[in-house]
């Protein structure tokens, strides 16, 4: 390696000789213009600048960490991303029976509607939060009645006004969560609202586990929360026949009836088109029985409190062989579901131990430490997009787009260990090519944001293309450079 000095005085020597050549050359070429010799100068003077850009990048020495493994750049291992989602045609077309069939009154407005309700959902506020805010602002209106009135006041009648106003004031500020009851007719309408979206973001999901662990071929399956059953389609489009059992579990009858009739193509007289799964209202009993994958989309959002959430995530977690997979809406909410399982999975010990495999963060971050976007302010998610082709209804003829939240956790080491001075960063942004550069914003191994200015000469040519052919939420293979240049990164898309 050279020294910094040497690669300084190098650059210097470089950059006067250069300049000297380049000036000698121009001569040469106005009185060459004149001659027969023109075009052997103008080789000439390629073959100078060549020479002396094939120098300057030498004063840069960078390390040499194969990354592709074989592969195209714009199939290098951190692409993720699938391209534009189509439902499989079996699903597309017994859902459109189904629709034409029912002829639910006003279905695309009641869709629409039913969408925006699901996405400005939150969480329901806990009790002792609710406790916490009363007392809070009971004592302050004690305190300004006190100054306002005087001590000469009948202290009982006081207390009433004022506990009936901080129960109106609650009333008005806290967020009422009500759960969703499924029934036959508002299930038709969750199909022509969800089906498709929901379907692109676990398949984009499911396939972070396909491309990064090729040698995975799941057996058994357990889906928690069904719904429409997207969590078979997507994984049988990824895996294909090498399930043996599939279990999808969900409490609301009418929405395992459409399921199964989804499954069969609208035909009760005809055979599933994926073979071997189960519906059932409640999980398997016994913790003893594992999965080789456990996905639960879009059903933490219908507990109603955390400590629901917690006791569904740890159930899970102990049926679970190889994949957890969890997936919500690409909120403030649905990032904080999120966390709260990943810190429930990663830090709480259970009681009995029926597998002693701890649980390791897969996807979609780096590192098992703090998420650094909530040290952001303001603080925004850490989502991801997928673009889909939506069911065709009325007013649905474009491509949309499913912003979703997504936590993968493991019980099996990586096949393969990271070569040193290589490190797989995730892109929460989109990425901004450039000429000649790009911008990325990555979440790094070591816990904090970047945004990394990514160019040929600073950092490879092979990560160059590699960061030029990535989109938000792939992984970036980041090779150490000797002095690279980075700033933290303060802003992102929410």
């Amino acid at each position: 390696m050279l020294s910094y000095r040497t690669v300084c005085f190098t650059k210097a020597w470089i950059k006067v000789v250069h300049l000297t050549a380049l000036k000698f050359i121009s001569d040469t070429e106005n009185m060459a213009s004149r001659s027969y010799g023109a075009c052997f100068l103008c080789h000439r003077a390629a073959a100078v600048n060549i020479m002396f850009r094939s120098v300057s990048s030498a004063a840069l020495p960078q390390p040499k960490v194969d990354f592709l493994k074989g592969e195209l750049h714009r199939k290098h291992p951190g692409v993720t991303n699938l391209k534009t989602v189509r439902l499989p045609e079996h699903l597309q077309l017994a859902a459109q029976s189904i629709i034409h069939r029912v002829r639910v009154p006003q279905l695309a407005e009641r869709s629409q509607k039913l969408t925006n309700f699901l996405w400005s959902r939150k969480r329901a506020v806990e009790d002792l939060m609710v406790r916490q805010k009363a007392v809070s602002m009971e004592k302050e209106l004690w305190e300004k009645s006190v100054q306002n009135i005087g001590r000469d006041v009948d202290e009982q009648l006081l207390g009433d006004r004022i506990r009936k106003k901080v129960l109106s004031e609650l009333r008005r500020t806290t967020y009422r969560w009500t759960p969703l009851k499924y029934d036959e007719e508002l299930s038709m309408v969750y199909m022509a609202a969800r089906l498709a979206g929901g379907y692109a973001a676990v398949r984009r999901a499911l396939n972070e586990i396909k491309k990064r662990d090729p040698s995975f071929a799941p057996q058994t399956l357990l889906d928690f929360g069904s719904g429409l059953g997207t969590v078979a389609w997507a994984s049988h489009s990824c895996w294909d026949d090498s399930f043996r059992e599939m279990v999808c579990v969900d409490s609301s009858a009418a929405m395992n009836v459409l399921a199964e009739q989804l499954l069969k193509g609208d035909d009760e007289r005809a055979q599933p088109h994926i073979k071997h799964v189960y519906f059932r209202q409640f999980l398997p009993v016994s913790p003893k029985v594992q999965f080789d994958l456990v996905v639960a989309a879009f059903t933490l959002s219908e507990l109603p409190n955390v400590n629901d959430r917690a006791d569904a995530v740890t159930t899970l977690w102990r049926k679970t062989n190889s994949y957890l997979v969890l997936v919500e809406n690409g909120t403030k909410e649905g990032h904080q579901m999120m966390l709260e399982a990943r810190d429930v999975l990663l830090t709480k010990q259970e009681k009995v131990v029926h597998d002693p495999r701890p649980a390791s963060v897969f996807a979609p971050c780096p590192h098992e430490m703090m998420c650094p976007k909530l040290a952001q302010k303001p603080v925004t998610p850490c989502n991801f997009h997928q673009r889909y082709h939506p069911l065709p209804l009325p007013g649905r003829h474009e491509c949309q787009t499913e912003k979703f939240s997504y936590l993968i956790l493991s019980r099996t080491e990586p096949a393969e260990p990271t070569p040193e001075g290589l490190d797989w960063g995730r892109l929460i942004a989109p990425v901004l090519c450039r000429t000649r550069h790009v911008h990325c914003h990555v979440c790094r191994s070591d816990g904090r944001l970047q945004h990394m200015v990514v160019t040929a000469r600073k950092h490879s040519r092979d990560m160059y293309r590699c960061a030029r052919n990535s989109e938000w939420g792939d992984q970036l293979p980041i090779v150490e450079n000797v002095k690279e240049e980075t700033k933290v990164h303060s802003d992102s898309e929410s």
